[in-house]
């Protein structure tokens, strides 16, 4: 089981990983966190049915991870000027579902981070054994983490990869691109413990 998920009995995964690879998927997934902000917490005494209509942002996140976390759900891909019925759709959009997304993406950040902390790691390691549940919200981290890193390295949709590969050990963005790839195979490996 070293480096990729394996199913287990019962349903879910498991993964074997040493205290490195632990503190780097718990790093990666507290600075998702930071990166999609606190939650709105509901204000004392405030109607708890007003606080799940609070609308959210209407404007697209200046930031090109958000924008990638969050896109417009009306815009044209490569478009660079889309139309103002289109802007103005993808606003009214975003206003009415921008806050949920982000509780679910902070929800599942959340839950790989105590899923992490919850293992007693010694020298060798441990092993994450994760729950049909856990299976799906660590699914959805680990597409959160790479679509951040692919985004923070500039890699396209009709990029093979292949420069990535190619990076030498001297360039800075090297880390990085281990830490992509490396999610990349730890997704890929536990979709396919999922599948039938």
């Amino acid at each position: 089981m070293p480096g990729h998920f394996e199913p287990i009995p019962g349903g879910g995964a498991a993964l074997a990983l040493d205290e490195v690879e632990i503190s780097i998927l718990r790093s990666l997934a507290v600075q998702l966190l930071e990166l999609i902000g606190p939650g709105d917490e509901p204000v004392e005494g405030e109607d708890p049915l007003a606080a799940l209509f609070a609308q959210g942002p209407s404007e697209p996140p200046s930031d090109p991870a958000l924008a990638r976390l969050f896109p417009d759900a009306y815009a044209t891909p490569g478009a660079k000027d889309p139309d103002d019925e289109l802007r103005e759709a993808s606003a009214e959009f975003r206003r009415f579902t921008e806050n949920d997304l982000r509780a679910h993406k902070r929800d599942d950040a959340v839950a790989v981070v105590r899923a992490l902390d919850s293992l007693a790691a010694g020298a060798g390691g441990a092993v994450l054994k994760l729950t049909a549940d856990d299976c799906v919200h660590w699914l959805r981290a680990l597409n959160d983490l790479r679509l951040t890193i692919g985004t923070r390295l500039e890699v396209s949709d009709e990029d093979e990869g292949g420069a990535l590969y190619r990076l030498p050990d001297s360039d800075p963005r090297k880390p990085m691109v281990m830490a992509y790839l490396w999610l990349g195979m730890l997704q890929e490996t536990l979709v396919e413990t999922l599948l039938p």
